[in-house]
């Protein structure tokens, strides 16, 4: 079963490189914990708001790749992270989150979704 790590670093310069080297490193060290083959890395430096992603895009594509593992769910997407996870299910596929610790308080973990989407705007 072909395994894809995806990890992204939500700032874009040079000097953040070492913190997604990071970051690789912790989810595939779960997914090898969690016995599961890793096929490839996928890494991606941008914003989660960004729906033009070339490699994540390419990752959601590829139908080989039956479960992708991020290390936070707002790495794989700030928004609709349940409806493409719903389309990955409904073609036998899945997304495994290794922290999937978040703000608890739906009211909370919105405002804080609308007040990032509008800061993204701003720039």
């Amino acid at each position: 079963m072909p395994t894809a790590c995806k990890a992204s670093s939500p700032r874009s310069d040079a000097l953040q490189r070492a913190d997604l080297d990071r970051q690789v490193a912790r989810v595939t060290g779960w997914t090898t914990g969690q016995h599961l083959a890793v096929d490839r890395v996928v890494t991606e430096v941008g914003s989660a708001l960004n729906g033009h992603r070339r490699r994540f895009l390419a990752l959601l594509r590829d139908k080989s790749v039956t479960t992708i593992v991020v290390e936070h769910r707002d790495r794989f997407a700030r928004f609709g992270a349940e409806c493409v996870e719903a389309s990955l299910a409904a073609s036998g596929r899945r997304l495994l989150v290794v922290d999937p610790a978040g703000v608890d308080d739906d009211l909370v973990r919105d405002v804080t979704e609308i007040l990032t989407s509008l800061c993204a705007r701003l720039y």
